[in-house]
């Protein structure tokens, strides 16, 4: 796909670029608009939701209202799981998810394309996460009922990506250390690979590797010792 540049057209200013900037809790966005390319492009009235990825980064840092509304509405489910994970209850990865996309929207000027934009959030998601769990312990709360993990079973990280365990596992994967903690979360829950996870934390595939295995091997013992 050709690049262009976007022209501005008398369209109102986003509803959560505002949101953003007002640094509110709630999280929303607002309905795709219409942009418009120039002839050259040979495209006019295609939807924001025709970009591809670059082109819609490419319309974020042009500062086409509703461009990065698309960017939250893509990306927000998973970014805050990924902050609920960590600190397990709704309120701070709330404040949390704001946070990433406000550095995010911050940010997106220097996103060079060498990861996809997923990774990339995700990356400043684990950052913000590791800033607050080191600054505050963590309240539990759960997401759902769900059915305890049976102890007796070989392989803990299968079950886990098909239930969870209320408090306790929460709990317990809060104590890990901090790089088998993101480890864990993103390889279990969020199902990325050994290498995207690599990208995500700046380590090694063997790093990872060797993080997912003692994170198991710990929270295994938590969990029993937790009885």
């Amino acid at each position: 796909m050709s690049r262009c540049r976007f022209v501005r057209g008398s369209i109102n200013t986003s509803f959560y670029t505002n949101t953003i900037r007002k640094r509110k809790a709630k999280v929303n966005t607002a309905e795709v608009r219409r942009l418009t390319f120039e002839p050259s492009a040979g495209l006019t009235n295609v939807t924001l939701a025709d970009l591809d990825e670059r082109s819609l980064i490419d319309a974020c840092i042009a500062g086409v209202p509703g461009a990065f509304d698309l960017v939250v509405e893509r990306h927000r489910r998973p970014v805050y799981q990924l902050c609920y994970r960590f600190v397990g209850n709704h309120e701070d990865a709330s404040d949390l998810l704001q946070d990433v996309f406000l550095r995010a929207y911050r940010g997106l000027r220097n996103f060079r394309g060498q990861s996809s934009l997923s990774t990339w959030l995700y990356r400043i998601g684990v950052n913000v996460c590791l800033n607050r769990v080191t600054a505050k312990r963590a309240e539990t709360e759960p997401i759902e009922e769900r059915h305890f993990v049976d102890l007796r079973t070989e392989s803990p990280s299968e079950l886990l990506l098909k239930q969870e365990r209320d408090a306790r596992v929460r709990a317990a994967i809060a104590r890990l250390p901090p790089k088998q903690r993101a480890t864990l979360i993103l390889r279990t829950y969020h199902e990325l690979s050994h290498e995207e996870i690599a990208d995500v934390l700046g380590s090694s595939v063997g790093a990872v590797k060797a993080n997912f295995f003692h994170a198991l091997g710990n929270l295994r013992k938590l969990l029993v010792e937790g009885g």
